[in-house]
């Protein structure tokens, strides 16, 4: 069966919900809201579209991340594999949109970000060397292209 993977710029409605599964892996969920926006050259405005509204599954460490980092409203680009979900309440078939998230991040075309890298061995972030330029001096990479 083939997967469908998608990426999707929105922003976070509601709390972000975390959870340990029995067997001891991390979860968060959170919605996240997108619409599509034209610009309607009649009225000369832009107009939004219906909004789509999806539930967003993280787990083990992008669950962590997603559960310290992001927050109502935040404005997120999320890339993962899109399913849909059918159940039932008091007897109606009903079905929602999902997507199992690969990655999770903030749209810095509306935030700001201040990226801290989490190590493999869960020991806190060592803060890195800038200079005055704002790099990080402390890659290797980034030191032989400012040499």
């Amino acid at each position: 069966m083939n997967e469908t993977y998608v990426t999707v710029v929105g922003r976070v409605v509601g709390e972000i919900s975390q959870r340990t599964t029995r067997e001891g892996h991390k979860m968060a969920s959170f919605r996240v809201a997108t619409n599509e926006r034209r610009y309607d050259k009649a009225i000369e405005q832009w107009v939004d579209k219906n909004p789509m509204f999806l539930e967003v599954i993280c787990w083990r460490r992008l669950a962590a991340g997603v559960g310290t980092s992001l927050n109502k409203g935040d404005p997120v680009v999320v890339t993962g594999r899109l399913h849909q979900r059918d159940y039932e309440v008091e007897g109606q078939r009903r079905s929602k949109l999902e997507l199992d998230a690969q990655a999770v991040g903030p749209d810095l075309s509306w935030c700001t970000a201040d990226v801290q890298r989490a190590r493999r061995d869960g020991a806190p972030a060592v803060e890195s060397a800038t200079n005055s330029a704002g790099v990080d001096e402390s890659d290797s990479t980034v030191s032989e292209l400012v040499a």
